[in-house]
């Protein structure tokens, strides 16, 4: 018992010789037994999230909340900002109780097409290593700063059943490590429980965007 509590000890002293002499060690910050996962859509593309179901690498499926717009509309029409992908504000869940993420399904309206789509993306070895990275290091460019209290995976979701995956390096650069293509569910909204209506109407500042931009498809 004496030599394994000298053992503990030595590996303590270990470790925490290694942080000193790593100042991008992460190892002693603070740290969420959480990850979080976010939604977003292109700018005016009007969006409603049905359903979240998460597979962590455990097997384990969790269910995330239902519910959740997509697509700020608050920009003038004076610019194409729905094409491509830009940073807005999405919708942030806490997967508490989940290992990293295995793959993640989500059906979702696209209301702006009047279209539900509906698909599992699978999320690769890369994206959660680089998830763990973002807690286990330091930011070279801040290395004083800790490192980030939990790992983060966004979800973009846009017309035409387009999937994006984006993760957080340590330095909070969004990376780009998968994608898939959403299939278009037979039953319409909330899985024809809703007689075929939305959770909202087209709002009008989306309907004026795509009357003078349209919807750019491809370019997401």
């Amino acid at each position: 018992m004496k030599r394994l509590k000298t053992g503990f000890l030595l590996l303590s002293l270990l470790l925490m010789s290694a942080c000193k002499n790593d100042p991008l060690s992460g190892a002693g910050d603070p740290k969420s037994d959480t990850w979080s996962i976010d939604f977003r859509g292109p700018s005016f593309m009007q969006g409603w999230i049905e359903q979240i179901v998460v597979e962590d690498i455990k097997g384990q499926l969790i269910r995330g909340p239902s519910g959740g717009g997509l697509g700020s509309n608050n920009l003038g029409l004076d610019k194409e900002y729905a094409r491509g992908w830009r940073p807005n504000i999405g919708n942030v869940y806490t997967m508490t109780g989940a290992d990293l993420p295995k793959r993640v399904y989500v059906r979702w309206q696209s209301i702006i097409e009047q279209i539900t789509y509906s698909g599992w993306v699978s999320i690769s070895e890369n994206a959660r290593s680089i998830m763990r990275g973002s807690t286990a290091r330091r930011c070279p460019k801040w290395p004083e700063q800790q490192a980030s209290y939990y790992a983060s995976l966004t979800l973009g979701l846009a017309p035409g059943g387009v999937i994006r995956v984006w993760v957080q390096d340590n330095c909070y650069n969004y990376v780009l490590v998968d994608q898939d293509q959403a299939q278009v569910e037979p039953l319409g909204p909330y899985q024809g429980r809703n007689q075929g209506r939305y959770a909202h109407p087209i709002d009008e500042n989306s309907k004026r965007y795509v009357e003078r931009w349209g919807i750019p498809y491809g370019s997401w």
